[in-house]
């Protein structure tokens, strides 16, 4: 089921000069909701500013070149009104996704409209000092190859699997992480790249790019399921990303499925992070018969569409000695091609995770469901089939108002495209306490 977000719920402002910088990102907030661009009165009319209020404000941000003059609109008798619209190459972030089997990294403009982008596989048994190394190299010839002013970034996000502790900027026994315990992520980037530095777990980031790019809404509550190496949830209620106390909301591994296997480290089974792990999916066919795998036990249980592919050799393409991701990519393969166990199998998946999703789904009362995530390209058509309609049977608030359920609008890497995202929200945003530019 699709559906089109609410209108936006513009902030409202206020008159007293004591809160200038706040107004001034009321105002570009209200610009950012509506891409088509909003005339000063509007603009005034949208957030309860008054005219000249209003007319200062874009004065500043037509000098900072944060927005741009662009065309008019008449509306009823007068002259047409001149309408504001962002600049895009007004501001830049970069976002970083630190995943266990390839680092991504991109630049987005003020629009949050990815400008250049580039991926680095981990290399085996590198240490995270030759990783963050790696990251300032590659962040620094991003920039310089994309041609921006570098005066004009705003910040770096870096997304990474939980847990982690926000305030200090480490990551704490990452399990998909090993050796990464207190590693000081945040503050190693900061002093080597000069630039201002947050971390966010992949799974907030991801939802903050969702509601950043507009796929979301302002006022939605919505779940995000994130599907790549590990499972995780973003949680964005009336617009607002949750993080919880620590920064680490959205850990969903343990739900129940209402399947009874594969077991879990927890001693239960069924858990969604189990069900959802693709060397989990590619052992079960191969014990059904389906493929023929032989997986290497010392290979790590990864996949991820965002990082560099391996073609599987010559011939069969179920082979000995086949990485998780080869032979996931060749299961999804033989399902795309009309394999009936393999899709038979890829239907039971998508069952199950539609029982977790709609637990999460009552427990918000959400309107919207997004898949997303380096696994989503080769599941959305089998999920896209059954998902929806398993969640609107059984969700508690279908009865009253739509669930729209769909695919994220950004991509494999949305991982870092909402690591950026952050810095923009977190500079840009009526939210924010204070800003990172002037």
């Amino acid at each position: 089921m699709t559906g089109v977000p609410a209108p936006p719920t513009i902030r409202r402002g206020s008159n007293l000069p004591r809160v200038g910088g706040y107004n001034q990102v009321v105002v570009l907030e209200a610009i950012r909701h509506h891409p088509e661009g909003l005339s000063r009165v509007e603009l005034a009319s949208a957030t309860g500013l008054s005219p000249q209020a209003v007319s200062n404000i874009c004065r500043r941000l037509l000098d900072d070149d944060l927005v741009v003059e662009a065309g008019r609109r008449a509306s009823g008798p007068g002259k047409p009104r001149t309408l504001l619209r962002l600049q895009p190459s007004g501001r830049y972030a970069v976002g970083v996704h630190l995943d266990p089997a390839v680092v991504s990294h991109v630049l987005l403009d003020l629009t949050g409209e990815p400008v250049a982008r580039s991926a680095r596989a981990l290399r085996p048994g590198a240490d995270p000092d030759e990783v963050l190394r790696d990251v300032v190299e590659d962040v620094d010839r991003l920039v310089a190859d994309s041609g921006i002013d570098p005066g004009r970034l705003v910040g770096l996000g870096v997304a990474a699997p939980g847990p982690l502790d926000r305030a200090a900027g480490t990551l704490v026994r990452p399990p998909n992480l090993p050796g990464w315990e207190r590693v000081a992520v945040r503050d190693t980037l900061a002093d080597a790249t000069g630039l201002p530095v947050l971390l966010d777990k992949d799974v907030v980031a991801a939802a903050v790019g969702e509601v950043w790019a507009g796929g979301l809404g302002p006022g939605a509550t919505a779940v995000f399921l994130y599907l790549g190496t590990g499972v995780g949830a973003g949680l964005v209620v009336g617009g607002e990303v949750l993080r919880g106390a620590s920064g680490n909301a959205g850990e969903v591994g343990h739900l129940g499925t209402g399947a009874t296997a594969p077991s879990c480290w927890c001693g239960l089974g069924g858990c969604l992070g189990e069900v959802c792990a693709p060397g989990q999916v590619v052992r079960r066919a191969v014990r059904e018969g389906i493929g023929h795998w032989d997986l290497d036990p010392a290979a790590p249980d990864l996949t991820d569409a965002g990082g560099p592919t391996v073609p599987p050799p010559a011939g069969d393409p179920l082979h000995p000695g086949a990485s998780v991701l080869v032979a996931f990519d060749a299961f999804c393969d033989l399902a795309d091609a009309g394999d009936t166990r393999a899709l038979a199998l890829l239907e039971d998946w998508a069952r199950h995770v539609a029982k977790s999703v709609t637990d999460l789904v009552d427990v918000l009362d959400a309107d919207q469901v997004v898949f997303g995530g380096p696994l989503w390209a080769r599941l959305s058509p089998t999920f896209l089939t059954l998902v929806p309609a398993l969640v609107r049977d059984r969700a508690v608030g279908a009865a009253i108002h739509p669930i729209a359920v769909r695919g994220t609008v950004l991509g494999p890497d949305v991982a870092a495209v909402g690591a950026a995202s952050t810095v923009l929200d977190h500079a840009f945003s009526a939210r924010s306490s204070a800003l990172l530019v002037d």
